[in-house]
């Protein structure tokens, strides 16, 4: 086996291709032609790039300023740079950046040809929404910022405004227009936004032939790493900078392209043999991460990818554990459960931060956070703030304070020109002051609608604030019939289609009503395209939490007060450096652990409901790049239930887990009967073997656990979905197979309800 752990080191060349593989050197040595790399995950691209530079510096006589390196993001630049000239100094010499940095560097130099002045500035997304906004008179600033989502994605797929193509964009007139003004608007001030910083270049390079010329004998060997995350104008720059007579290498994995929704065009990888004629591929397909099991698993799910050059990835590792795949009842089992598997772990030996628990969107963190919080196991949440100290959270927690408590004045300064309503710094101060002064039942309340001397806007902006926190106090002090949870059948969770909450049991009305009513839910969907639109499920997972909370002043304390106690935990455990990772998937990218749980497999919330062709397969590439990040063990969890607008809905298991060959797992838990091709895993007791940390809730006659399998004479095969203690003891909610749903009392069993796999 080829020794990949070491990093590169100072020293000839011979002794540098000694330490690669065959496949490796092949690419390293290779000249003449265009080459494609297409390197596997974990299969060592990095350090086949940069030996390759210096390569072609040291044994062709390359100079290195004739050297272009490109990449996606600075510390991938800076790393490509540090180890080339590790093995090399003069690879110093070479240019290596990200596209966006050439891209600047080359319009500083020749952006005259454009009408810029060297000294341009660049516009980042809050300067372009200003810009604007001066154009679209009279918008929303929610309805701006979608249309510089879509003039950024416009400039992406390298489309201006006369493009007969922009309607793949938005087919309106209205944008076609905007986008025109816009642009003009732009040129005016002589700055740039990040879209120029490649579209401009390449129009440069076009419409001056001799600038063209220049730049090919200044540049004779081209690279790009990873490049199936190139889009349409990265890609049209490429072209513009190649000539046959120069060297092209690019380097990536079209099984990795997870960034659609950012641009990026697989595409480009797939169609570049055809797109550079004579193009040699070149395959690493050694792994030296994980183990066999592992890639075994995670590569019969990307095999049914149809839009895939293919390749077949060997582990240097060996064998390895069967990955585990577990189904569990609902998302507090799914949560606990990993909590006792990496705690188990811990206590044998292993480390915190030897594990990774991977999800689908940032809001999925907070059930774990939470019993992590409890039990006291250090995490670190990657790519996003931890959910409690979301923006957008603490904005719809401070609404619930000051309705639970009219004299708070850190919610009150938070929340009541949020959104905007002309109350200003100053108002706001006299408002606390006044209270201050003259404290009485209504606190803030009352000196606000008691303050003299301010606008009529300010006095508009205070009434409507005010009239939100008071309709949320009037849902509350109204008297409802309890009802019982209900359970929907396949519900849409699709996370693109949502714009607005939706409210269900419990608790969970007031938190939609008041982030709603008060302008907050709509602010942070106008936020920008993607991040409005993880803003609200941030926010609709707040309101699943608080479904679990009678809708009453008494619940709504009892809700702040749990919050209040997890974040006084997070306090006392955040300078612990050893900590376990929650992360999203596409975060994981470029990443690597010991031992990696991937949850929520199941339809609606991994894949998306509404995932068809290009988008499902993207999707499966997703699951792929989640399985290929563990090195030693590999988990995969579905659950039978879970939280979702508020109701507790059975979901599906992942097409994802039907694809995945079942000789490569080894499956434990409550095997849905209808989850083709498979056996339930029976422990010695007799029940359905549980994932490892323990089984599901029990009743307290010790009778039923969620997670047991039942048969009724009527409705057939189900499942304990919920247990529910009450005056008359346990109350057991079944879900069966067929989508009906019964309850009935543990001490009053009727026969036609019969355990599977223990005694009744």
């Amino acid at each position: 086996m080829v020794d990949m752990t070491g990093m590169d080191t100072p020293g000839d060349i011979a002794s540098c291709l000694e330490r690669l593989n065959p496949e490796q050197q092949k690419a390293v040595r290779h000249t003449g032609k265009p080459l494609l790399i297409l390197a596997g995950a974990g299969s060592g691209k990095t350090r086949v790039i940069t030996t390759k530079i210096a390569w072609l510096i040291r044994e062709r006589g390359v100079d290195p300023r004739s050297i272009l390196a490109v990449t996606f993001t600075n510390k991938a630049a800076r790393e490509m740079a540090e180890r080339a000239r590790r093995i090399d100094e003069r690879a110093s010499g070479a240019m290596i950046r990200t596209f966006h940095s050439f891209g600047a560097w080359f319009l500083r130099r020749n952006g005259s040809l454009a009408g810029l002045d060297p000294g341009f500035v660049i516009y980042d997304d809050d300067d372009v929404v200003s810009l604007l906004g001066s154009v679209m008179e009279n918008a929303a600033r929610a309805d701006v910022r979608k249309t510089a989502f879509k003039i950024s994605r416009a400039k992406d797929l390298f489309l201006s405004p006369g493009d007969a193509e922009l309607d793949l964009v938005d087919s309106a007139k209205q944008f076609r227009r905007f986008y025109t003004l816009y642009e003009e608007r732009l040129a005016k001030t002589g700055n740039v936004d990040f879209g120029d910083l490649i579209k401009k270049p390449v129009e440069i390079l076009r419409n001056h032939p001799e600038t063209a010329s220049r730049f090919r004998d200044r540049f004779q060997v081209i690279m790009v790493d990873e490049y199936q995350d190139a889009n349409s104008a990265q890609f049209e720059l490429l072209r513009a900078l190649y000539s046959p007579e120069n060297y092209l290498c690019v380097v990536g994995d079209d099984d990795q392209s997870i960034y659609r929704f950012r641009g990026a065009e697989v595409r480009n990888i797939l169609e570049f043999p055809g797109r550079f004629p004579g193009t040699e591929i070149i395959r690493l397909e050694r792994n030296y991460r994980s183990t066999r099991q592992i890639l075994r698993a995670a590569s019969s799910v990307v095999n049914y990818n149809t839009g895939r050059l293919g390749k077949t990835l060997k582990a240097e590792r060996g064998e390895g554990k069967l990955p585990i795949l577990a189904f569990l009842p609902d998302q507090d089992e799914e949560a606990s459960c990993c909590a006792s598997l990496v705690s188990n772990s811990v206590k044998a030996g292993n480390s915190w931060a030897d594990w990774a628990i991977l999800y689908r969107t940032n809001a999925q963190s907070l059930t774990f956070e939470t019993e992590f919080l409890r039990r006291g196991i250090p995490y670190r949440v990657v790519g996003s703030l931890k959910f409690y100290e979301r923006e957008e959270i603490k904005d719809v927690l401070a609404l619930l304070s000051f309705l639970a408590n009219p004299r708070d004045e850190v919610a009150f300064r938070r929340v009541v020109n949020k959104p905007a309503r002309g109350v200003g710094s100053v108002t706001v101060d006299r408002i606390v002051n006044a209270a201050g002064d003259n404290p009485d039942t209504y606190g803030l309340a009352a000196a606000a609608r008691g303050a003299a001397d301010i606008s009529a806007k300010a006095r508009a902006g205070i009434e409507s604030f005010l009239a939100v926190i008071e309709d949320g106090r009037s849902l509350l002090e109204r008297t409802k019939a309890e009802t019982a949870p209900s359970v929907r059948e396949r519900p849409d969770t699709d996370q693109d289609k949502k714009t607005s909450l939706r409210a269900g049991e419990g608790l969970s009305a007031l938190v939609v009503k008041l982030a709603e009513n008060s302008g907050i839910a709509a602010y942070h969907e106008g936020h920008d395209e993607i991040s409005g639109n993880q803003r609200v499920f941030n926010l609709q997972e707040l309101a699943n939490a608080a479904s679990l909370y009678k809708p009453t002043i008494e619940g709504l304390l009892e809700f702040l007060e749990h919050i209040e106690l997890d974040r006084s935990i997070e306090d006392n455990t955040r300078n612990n450096a050893e900590a376990v990772t929650l992360i999203t998937f596409h975060n994981t990218k470029g990443l690597e652990f010991p031992r990696v749980i991937m949850t929520g497999l199941e339809q609606g919330i991994f894949p998306k409901t509404d995932k068809s062709g290009e988008d499902l397969e993207e999707e499966r590439r997703l699951f792929y790049v989640g399985a290929t990040r563990a090195m030693d063990e590999l988990y995969l969890t579905s659950c039978a239930a879970r939280r979702v607008f508020g109701h507790a809905a059975f979901l599906e298991p992942s097409l994802f887990l039907r694809e995945v060959d079942k000789k490569e797992l080894r499956i434990v838990g409550s095997v849905p009967y209808d989850f083709a091709g498979t056996e339930r895993t029976e422990s010695p007791s007799g029940r359905p073997a549980v994932f490892p940390g323990g089984p599901g809730k029990s009743s307290s006659d010790g009778r039923w656990r969620t997670g047991d399998r039942i048969f009724h004479d009527d409705h057939g095969y189900g499942a304990v979905i919920a247990i529910q203690e009450g005056e008359d003891g346990p109350v057991i909610r079944v879900r069966f197979d067929t989508g009906a749903e019964t309850r009935f009392l543990s001490r009053c069993q009727s026969k036609q309800y019969t355990k599977i796999g223990g005694d009744n």
